[in-house]
């Protein structure tokens, strides 16, 4: 029981999807709040392609 205690091999794999995890909310966060610029972009864009 105490090996199974001490085992860390997934620790990494954890911290890891921790650290993209917090990088998504950071992500969706700013999209949220910069919306309005966002769509303005995109839309010159399709505006200048087509």
């Amino acid at each position: 029981m105490l090996a199974f205690i001490r085992e860390d091999e997934g620790q990494g794999l954890v911290e890891y999807a921790l650290i993209i995890a917090v990088i998504a909310i950071a992500v969706i966060v700013a999209m949220v709040f910069l919306r309005g610029q966002i769509q303005n972009i995109f839309s010159n864009i399709g505006n200048n392609l087509t």
